[in-house]
């Protein structure tokens, strides 16, 4: 049943353009489809060929060709026309880069294609038999993927383009731990299915042990790989200012946004000094936080304690709000909080289906025998990910089927829009008072200083910086990275470790979050400057989050009727 308004407004060529498009990337992508939730395609997935990715970038070419020819009918329709012009033409400078020998195939611990033959089975139906069985046919798909993937990057090295070492023998890594009994989380897919019949998990049993051995064996091949890749983590600033637009849907100026992550940084640092002041007069930042992860007013045990915690937190936070101070609509207002089957640590948002029918869910990938929890440090993660932060967002754009077309609501969403909105709502969350607790303010400086820190490092390595005094300056090295993002994180080594890899194998990723959230403050206070006393801040979300997951260049222009 469906749950979205209907539609008042007539479909124009270029919605029409737009959802054509959005149906063949879907098509070319069975794993896009399951995160979108478009059904039809869960059995299969993508070809991580060569021939995969000319695929994905003939297609944006063409529908880029097709919309030169059209001509927008409303202000809806100019921002669709730009959108897609942004975002697909992106795509295309950014495979031609891979397709020319220019850049290498992507492989990182982070995005490499290989890790969403992984994830993408938490997001699989599992209520019936039939969707066990489908489960079993998309596994059973998975070595033949992982030989595709491994033929792309093949084909990449001969032409002189290898990821960082450190990504190859990082990924390696995550490979064996796929292949390997106990830490697969291909045997935890198989625990899921425990009730279900002989034939079934015989399916399902037989499916897995081809998918490990096949992550064995790229294991094995990118091993063999990594001694023809560069030691060098950077990528260049002209390769960065380009994967810096593609994340934020934005142009910015390196540099002055280098000086400026640094002084955010220090910003935040007094901020957190002043905190740590107010759980104990004398205390220091890391005092503040001992004293907070000692005290059991803000422990949880389990992770079923955990879960429940953040269901009741994002339930309340949608309550508070829905009516006064966001417009929330009736199925946006459910949420499910998850424990993800997968033990790989993070947390994340997946969207709600087409029809509502699958919630939008906030997951935690729990690792492996973690079983403690700090909510001082979270409260604000279940913002970011919850209402306001992706779930209103996220949710918001999707239900506006009366007004956007398919690509709009579903497919057009940008790291910078996203991110950026959610580290956005984080601060709204406190200016509304519900971070006033020193402890939870201390876990929302403490995200907000690792997002800044983040910028510096991201750009600084990348881009050739001069690094930070406070590191000796000079050459950003990997152990200099290591020393200033530790002096600006309270967290386990485990997780800082993979986020510093990360950082240095997803340059452009890591920034958009802060400086997405700077554009977003930036508009708003234009907004406020040029509407003066007549301003309204939910007048203003509403607006803004009507437009879709568009790039940041592309919202201040339709935000401020400028397209």
């Amino acid at each position: 049943m469906t749950t979205t308004p209907q539609q008042t407004r007539s479909w124009t060529d270029i919605d029409r353009l737009a959802e054509a498009h959005l149906d063949a990337s879907v098509a070319l992508s069975p794993l896009l489809a399951t995160y979108l939730g478009v059904p039809g395609a869960d059995d299969r997935v993508d070809d991580l060929s060569v021939e995969g990715l000319r695929a994905r970038r003939d297609l944006c070419a063409d529908t880029l060709e097709q919309l030169d020819r059209l001509e927008p009918q409303d202000d809806t329709d100019k921002v669709t026309a730009a959108a897609l012009r942004e975002r697909l033409g992106l795509e295309v400078q950014s495979l031609d880069l891979v397709l020319d020998g220019r850049a290498p195939v992507e492989l990182s611990v982070i995005s490499a294609p290989a890790l969403d033959l992984r994830d993408v089975f938490d997001l699989m139906a599992k209520d019936t038999e039939e969707h066990w069985r489908t489960v079993a046919a998309r596994l059973d798909n998975v070595p033949r993927a992982l030989e595709q993937y491994a033929s792309a990057l093949t084909w990449s090295t001969e032409r002189g383009q290898v990821a960082p070492r450190r990504q190859v023998v990082k990924v390696a890594e995550q490979c064996r731990d796929q292949a390997a009994d106990g830490t697969s989380t291909y045997d935890a897919l198989l625990e899921e299915a425990a009730g279900q019949s002989e034939e079934v998990r015989g399916l399902l049993a037989a499916a897995a042990t081809s998918a490990k051995a096949a992550f064995g064996a790229l294991a094995t091949f990118l091993d063999e790989l990594a001694p023809q890749a560069p030691e060098s983590d950077a990528c260049g600033r002209e390769l960065y200012a380009l994967r810096s637009r593609s994340f934020l849907g934005a142009a910015i100026d390196l540099e002055e946004t280098y000086r400026w992550g640094q002084e955010e940084l220090a910003r935040i640092t007094r901020m957190m000094a002043e905190t740590a002041e107010q759980i104990r007069p004398g205390a220091s930042v890391e005092e503040a936080v001992q004293i907070l992860d000692d005290d059991p007013a803000y422990q949880l045990e389990g992770t079923e304690a955990l879960r429940g915690w953040m269901q009741v937190k994002a339930d309340e936070a949608v309550a508070a709000l829905a009516g006064s101070h966001f417009d929330v609509p009736e199925p946006v207002r459910r949420i499910e909080c998850m424990i993800a089957p997968s033990q790989t640590g993070g947390i994340y948002y997946t969207p709600p289906s087409e029809d509502f029918s699958r919630p939008g869910r906030m997951w935690w990938s729990v690792p492996k025998g973690v079983t403690r929890f700090s909510t001082w440090r979270e409260l604000t993660t279940v913002y970011h990910e919850g209402v306001p932060g992706h779930h209103l967002q996220i949710g918001q754009t999707a239900y506006r089927s009366d007004l956007l077309n398919r690509w709009r609501r579903l497919a057009s969403m940008t790291s910078g829009h996203a991110e950026g909105w959610a580290l956005y709502s984080e601060w709204l969350m406190a200016d509304l008072g519900y971070m006033d607790d020193p402890g939870d303010r201390l876990g929302l400086l403490d995200g907000q200083s690792l997002r800044a820190a983040r910028v510096v490092l991201d750009i600084g390595v990348h881009c050739g910086f001069e690094a930070p005094e406070e590191v000796d300056g000079g050459e950003w090295t990997y152990d200099k990275a290591w020393e200033f993002l530790n002096n600006h994180v309270h967290m386990d080594e485990g997780f800082v470790r993979f986020e510093l890899d990360r950082y240095l194998g997803w340059p452009g990723q890591a920034p958009s979050y802060k400086v997405g959230e700077r554009l977003w403050l930036e508009l708003r206070d234009e907004v406020r400057r040029r509407e003066g006393e007549s301003f309204d801040l939910k007048a203003f979300h509403r607006r803004a989050l009507d437009i879709g997951g568009v790039g940041l260049d592309t919202l201040r222009a339709a935000v401020l009727g400028e397209l």
